[in-house]
């Protein structure tokens, strides 16, 4: 196959892919299964996909529409070649203002196609917690909806026209017809005709519309993705007087791609929401309250319903970013219901929230109702968002499965059903999840299973099974938006009865007669316990680690990431991760790519070193160790602990490359030079010996090497004299951490951070300690950093309180402190590690740790006006910390701070440095931060806490940023 492949390739336009690396990216999606695809093609039009379907055919093999891979059902995963359009399909065609529509690729974002409306005062409504990497295509294919399907709908109500090719290559346009029209299509003599003959033939027969009427899901389910939608198209005019006109989009939103490969999707918008709106965030004592409450709730027509249970609001606890975000919760709530009202302002949002809140109370129901208004709104939704990946972060190999997730009943028989199947789960010893959308009764509910064992294996069906026959019993639909793939397809004869199930054969066989659209999805559906990521018995591998994982192993870690995909974001989105992903929009980029590669090399290689693989060493390649994901994957899972400790695995097999060994011995490197710091300077600024300097080292010619101070900070340190308050004796002392880059290079920064807190009052105590290892770490050396690691807990641990912190200025070096020391020092040092973590500081932290307390007070800083553009350090908004450094800047009473919204500025330590990276890291400082400096007025002063951060935006607009410390000190008064 691999000739015919080469064939292919040299046939396309777009790229075609078969080697391990690729196979092994795409066999997964965001669901349990796994299989490996043939070959990975990005076509580039639709000329390329007509090739892939004349190619499938003569090779009997399939192709598998895919947009962002987010899918829960394992729609995306097969044996075929997966057919990414995500890549070149990404154009936003037409718009019409006057008729509301919009015509698009299905590569476009539904989140960037928003802001593309929102100038024209426009907005498309179905929102998937994935929304900001849910493609078009993929909610037309799953007939996704989310959390304000109360008010918009699904993807189906908005689909107008979809232009598409069919499986003998033909180009089709399926829209709304008029009885007329229906008849003259369905005598056309071509596949396009003999479909609409088919359906007039199916859906114009008594006993087919008897039986669809009578085991479909009950109509008054507003969420039903089950099989093929033959009941709506039974709905329509022709086969119902005056209904509305027919139209195939109906059938093809929700068919998973079985049917046609869609090209162009036609979608009605709505007017852009102008009121203003609120979140009652009802806290109740029972899970059982909560759905009682939410009909009381819906009697007050919201706009939104969504649910929380504890389970899911107690993982939000252990992580960084939502733990901000639970600032509404009171105590330990079974259950909070989150609705939304609107109102035409603030009062009668108000009005509405307490006529609800009264006959709440009035039905013994809640008992704390907070009312969130303005930006607040966005952090509680990102904390329910966040749910779905805050379950993957259970330890160990029990984790929520997604396998009856997704069921959707009557709301009003929501509460019933609810009872009756934590009933089934309790009698197999089970508790699930119970979270999202309570308005339109389907909760997303997942049961805590391990499906590496064979009774788990097992269990997963089993429990399946029974729901499905409780999910039938109340005439719901197993499938409320996730669509049915290989999860669900398996029990759709149960759940519309055999006759209907013929239909749907029928159906699949005339649109597709050699199975080459996506196959085994929703009919002829293999067993839904089989092709899981996990075999059942799977053993393990014990696999000695330099870093410590907490209760879990590395494979453990790697396993969190459940493919959610919140690292295919884009720079559009806002936040950090995962900044190459954003610069090169490629798969192998993400996060989910490095752990996907990393979770099968560790199960799966056959090597003594499971490590020592060229395809996870290529994707680990561009992963800039900015620490984003630690914090904004909701599932936590940290790939540049990863990243270091595969380098270094790998590095046990193949040696130690020269520069990774020179980058990581940078501060011994720097300390030999300093004494020649001139001559040093001279040649590595001089264009022709500094180019040669970089080339030997394997350096970019287009970057600036950083000078070396000819004066250590702790030279200078020693022979200043020390100054507090005018005549008064130190606040408080403070040791300063002496980091290789402000010690060697940044030494100026370093003099006025220490002068700043001796002119503020406080002592600043030096101590001989060890460099941080910071580029040990990202460069692998873990064993030597341990080193490091171990000398500064010694020295600290007994210095250091709640009294006596360490401050520094460069915030990746004081950071190694909280984050990698407490994984990495001996064991018997682990507990000082732990304890001594929290008092290692930013300096910005301590600054305002002290200004909070009234020790550091606005008067003693100017008066004078200044702006102020602030981009933050990768690692400093992975703690949470950039609104400290912004309120730190405000202190001084003038000053106005705005924060840059960009991620990682692209340099990430010595990355941006290397030749083979110098594109990438410069791709990365234009997609925000550049532009951002270079549009500032004259006058503003640009503010970068880390020092890479600096030298690349000097590279990049050759403006002078400043550290925060600089600009604290000039405003001393």
């Amino acid at each position: 196959m691999e000739e015919q492949l080469s064939l292919l390739a040299q046939q396309l336009e777009g790229e075609l892919f078969w080697d391990e690396k690729m196979r092994v990216l795409y066999a997964t999606d965001a669901s349990a299964y796994r299989e490996m695809p043939l070959a990975v093609a990005y076509p580039k039009n639709k000329t390329d996909i007509k090739q892939l379907i004349r190619f499938a055919e003569n090779h009997k093999t399939s192709l598998i529409p895919r947009t962002a891979g987010t899918s829960l059902a394992g729609q995306v995963v097969g044996s075929g070649i997966v057919v990414d359009v995500s890549r070149y399909f990404t154009e936003i065609l037409e718009l019409n203002t006057e008729e509301s529509w919009v015509r698009v690729q299905p590569g476009v974002i539904r989140d960037e196609l928003n802001l593309f409306l929102k100038p024209h005062k426009l907005y498309f409504g179905p929102e998937t917690s994935t929304a900001n990497r849910a493609m078009i295509g993929g909610m037309v294919g799953n007939n996704s909806c989310g959390s304000n399907s109360l008010i918009y709908g699904s993807a189906r109500e908005h689909t107008l026209e979809i232009e598409a090719l069919l499986s003998d290559g033909s180009e089709v346009c399926f829209k709304s017809l008029s009885f007329d029209e229906f008849i003259e299509k369905s005598n056309l003599p071509t596949l396009e005709g003999a479909l609409y003959a088919q359906m007039r033939s199916m859906l114009g027969n008594y006993d087919n519309q008897e039986q669809i009427r009578s085991n479909f899901p009950k109509a008054s389910i507003l969420r039903r993705n089950t099989g093929y939608a033959v009941d709506l198209l039974l709905d329509s005019d022709p086969f119902v007087a005056d209904a509305e006109p027919f139209n195939f989009c109906k059938l093809i939103c929700g068919s998973e791609g079985t049917l046609a490969f869609i090209t162009s999707i036609k979608v009605h918008v709505d007017p852009l929401p102008e009121n203003p709106s609120g979140l009652l965030c009802v806290h109740f004592h029972s899970l059982q309250d909560a759905l009682r409450g939410n009909l009381i709730a819906l009697k007050h027509r919201p706009l939104v319903s969504e649910l929380m249970d504890a389970y899911i609001l107690e993982c939000t606890k252990g992580n960084l970013e939502q733990f901000q975000n639970r600032f509404f919760v009171e105590g330990d709530p079974a259950a909070i219901l989150i609705v939304e009202y609107d109102g035409k302002d603030e009062a009668e949002i108000l009005q509405k929230v307490l006529a609800v809140e009264a006959e709440m109370r009035l039905n013994g129901l809640g008992y704390h109702f907070p009312l969130i208004l303005g930006a607040d709104k966005k952090r509680v939704w990102n904390l329910r968002k966040a749910g779905l990946g805050l379950l993957s972060n259970v330890p160990g190999d029990e984790k929520p499965v997604a396998v009856i997730e997704d069921t959707a009943v009557d709301v009003e028989d929501l509460p019933a059903y609810i009872e009756e199947f934590n009933k089934i789960l309790e009698k197999y010893g089970l508790y699930a999840v119970h979270y999202a959308h309570a308005a339109t009764g389907e909760l997303h509910l997942r049961p805590i299973i391990n499906l590496k064992t064979e009774d788990g294996n097992s269990l997963f069906r089993t429990i399946a099974l029974e729901i499905a026959h409780l999910v039938k019993k109340y005439q719901g639909s197993l499938s409320g938006e996730h669509g049915d793939g290989r999860l669900r397809g398996e029990f759709i004869p149960l759940m519309i009865g055999d006759h209907n199930y013929q239909l749907l054969k029928e159906i699949k066989k005339a649109w597709d007669p050699h199975g080459i659209f996506n196959p085994g999805k929703i009919v002829d559906t293999p067993s839904m316990n089989t092709f899981l990521r996990h075999e059942p018995g799977q053993q393990d591998r014990k696999i000695k680690t330099v870093f410590r994982y907490g209760p879990q192993t590395i494979q453990q870690h790697a396993e969190q990431c459940n493919g959610s995909g919140d690292c295919r974001k884009t720079h559009l989105s806002g936040g950090t991760m995962c900044p190459s992903y954003m610069a090169t929009k490629e798969e192998k980029d993400t996060t989910r790519a490095r752990a996907n590669m990393l979770r099968e090399m560790l199960t799966h290689s056959t090597k003594a070193n499971p490590f020592d693989h060229p395809e996870l060493k290529e994707v680990m390649d561009l992963c800039l160790s900015c620490k984003a994901c630690k914090s904004e994957c909701p599932s936590s899972v940290d790939m540049a602990k990863l990243k270091a400790e595969f380098l270094q695995a790998y590095y046990d097999t193949n040696g130690v490359p020269l520069r990774a060994r020179m980058v990581g011995h940078v501060d011994t490197l720097t300390k030999f030079m300093q004494p020649i710091a001139g001559l040093y300077n001279a040649v590595a600024g001089n264009v022709l010996t500094g180019n040669l300097v970089k080339k030997m080292v394997g350096f970019s010619s287009k970057r600036h090497i950083p000078k070396i101070a000819s004066r250590t900070l702790r030279t200078w340190y020693v022979k200043k004299d020390k100054v507090y308050t005018a005549g008064s004796s130190p606040i408080k002392s403070v040791y300063f951490f002496f980091d290789e880059f402000t010690n060697y290079n940044d030494v100026e920064i370093g003099k006025k951070a220490i002068l700043l807190l001796e002119r503020l009052g406080y002592q600043v105590l030096m101590v001989p300690h060890a460099f941080s290892g910071r580029a040990l770490l990202s460069k692998g050396l873990l064993r030597e950093a341990r080193k490091l690691a171990n000398r500064n807990v010694e020295v600290f641990r007994g210095r250091l309180s709640v009294e006596v912190k360490l401050v520094a200025v460069e915030p990746s070096t004081i950071l190694t402190f909280r984050d990698e020391y407490v994984d990495l020092v001996d064991e018997e040092l682990m507990e000082d590690a732990v304890r001594i973590a929290p008092l290692a500081l930013t300096i910005e932290e301590f600054l305002l740790e002290e200004f909070l307390a009234g020790n550091i007070r606005q008067e003693q800083f100017t008066e004078e006006s200044s702006e102020i553009l602030l981009h933050g350090h990768c690692q400093q908004k992975a703690w949470g910390l950039l609104p400290i450094v912004q309120r730190v800047l405000g202190i001084p009473k003038n000053f106005k701070v705005k924060n840059i919204p960009s991620g990682c500025c692209g340099m990430a330590g010595s990355f941006g440095y290397e030749k083979e990276h110098y594109e990438v890291s410069m791709k990365i400082g234009e997609l925000v931060l550049f532009p951002a400096v270079r549009e500032k007025k004259g006058g503003v002063v640009v503010a970068a806490p880390g020092a890479s951060c600096r030298h690349q935006i000097m590279d990049g607009t050759k403006e002078l940023a400043l550290h925060p410390v600089e600009i604290l000190f000039k405003a001393l008064r």
